[in-house]
């Protein structure tokens, strides 16, 4: 699926990394939460955005990250289902990819049920940008 991609640009702080100076592994996930989020802001979705708890998430390290690299984060939406939808990302630094992951929001109704994706968030995270 092509759907909009989003490009969000930061630096790897302080609090993002571990004792051995490098990332903790949740920061990856925080970046790419932060992607998501801005996805939705510039879709005009964020009034529709707040019940989408995680299914599932996995994330590949595959270079060192430390305090102060300059990173962006590449996210898009690899799946768009009928209560679910399936972001694909990337971390780069100066073009490389350091890690690369994915993770599954399902939209849930008010007992915590999955329940369909409103139908202009399926439609804006389906067409790409």
């Amino acid at each position: 699926m092509a759907g909009p991609v989003h490009v969000e640009r930061t630096r790897v702080a302080w609090v993002d990394t571990d004792a051995g100076g490098r990332i903790h592994f949740t920061a990856a996930f925080r970046w790419a939460e932060a992607a998501e989020t801005a996805l939705g802001r510039s879709l005009g979705l964020l009034q529709e955005w707040g019940d989408l708890p995680r299914r599932a998430v996995e994330a590949e390290y595959l270079q060192v990250l430390r305090f102060e690299d300059e990173i962006e984060v590449e996210l898009r939406p690899e799946r768009v289902g009928t209560t679910s939808v399936t972001y694909a990302w990337e971390i780069r630094r100066d073009g490389e990819v350091c890690v690369r992951g994915r993770h599954t929001a399902v939209h849930v109704d008010g007992q915590g049920k999955a329940a369909p994706l409103p139908e202009s968030m399926r439609r804006a995270l389906a067409t790409p940008s």
